[in-house]
């Protein structure tokens, strides 16, 4: 939650006029409770969405994550399929399949830095020509995983991406 990619992909869906919620994991920062290797986490996710649904019951919502985060909400937003759209930046290749986004209906967008070592571009294209279409990839011209060197251009592209959907998305 306080890291610099967290904090620009809220700034930029916030600015989009999206409500956001930002939360930290069980066992990171001040949150209690251990790691739980994805399935814990996604329970997590799944408690804070319900929050945030009860709270705003009449708005659509998405769901946004960065690395780890970015594979908890590609999971929760493929299984509950009702998210206006899934946000992943800094998808990283390596921690476990991905088959479930071959099935994934929901609106998918991926932003990847250039240089991203956990979700290096030839992982990353590999998996995404598998993945279930509407989906999107753009790649930020950044020095690592974190889009240092990027921070702006990385809530830019948040906040262009947060009004796609399956009909207006560009190529």
């Amino acid at each position: 939650m306080h890291n610099k990619v967290v904090y620009r992909l809220a700034r930029g869906l916030r600015h989009a006029g999206l409500v956001v919620l930002r939360f930290n994991f069980r066992g990171v920062g001040r949150s209690q409770g251990e790691h739980a290797n994805l399935t814990g986490e996604i329970e997590d996710a799944r408690a804070a969405l319900a929050w945030l649904r009860r709270r705003y019951p009449n708005l659509p919502f998405a769901l946004a994550g960065f690395s780890f985060g970015a594979r908890v909400v590609t999971r929760l937003g493929c299984e509950t399929k009702d998210a206006r759209f899934l946000l992943a930046a800094g998808f990283p290749t390596s921690q476990g399949p991905a088959d479930y986004l071959e099935r994934c209906p929901v609106t998918k967008i991926f932003l990847q830095s250039t240089h991203d070592e956990f979700g290096p571009r030839p992982e990353l294209e590999a998996l995404y020509a598998r993945f279930a279409e509407p989906k999107r990839l753009v790649w930020i011209e950044a020095a690592d995983h974190f889009f240092a060197g990027a921070l702006e251009k990385l809530e830019e592209e948040v906040r262009r991406s947060a009004g796609f959907s399956p009909r207006n998305m560009p190529s």
